[in-house]
């Protein structure tokens, strides 16, 4: 998140939304999140529809990104290596209609 954040020039009261795993209940989390200005978003217990834009995230990613990868064939560095590809792709050359034929970068750029 960090990282993130830093590439982005430090945004503040940026929404992270999660699930309510432990990693983003505990408290270092939720410490790290208030102290960067961050505004923490969680999902409500069983309901799938509130993740439904980042599994749908997920899946492209799964399925363009490592889509002749066999399971375990893959190591953590090269797994590394086409996430970070396959966000660049998706953030900066991906047009999609919802966001008016435009990249995710190109629609953040003009509302903002």
């Amino acid at each position: 998140m960090k990282e993130a954040l830093e590439a982005r020039g430090n945004p503040k009261e940026v929404s992270i939304h999660s699930d309510q795993g432990s990693v983003y209940t505990s408290y270092s989390y939720q410490n790290l999140v208030k102290e960067m200005n961050l505004v923490s978003s969680m999902s409500r217990r069983r309901n799938c529809w509130d993740n439904a834009v980042i599994e749908s995230f997920h899946s492209n990613l799964k399925s363009e990104g490592f889509h002749y990868v066999k399971f375990n064939s893959i190591s953590l560095e090269k797994v590394r290596e086409q996430v970070g590809q396959y966000i660049k792709y998706y953030n900066e050359e991906h047009i999609q209609e919802k966001l008016g034929y435009q990249t995710p970068i190109e629609f953040g750029n003009m509302v903002a």
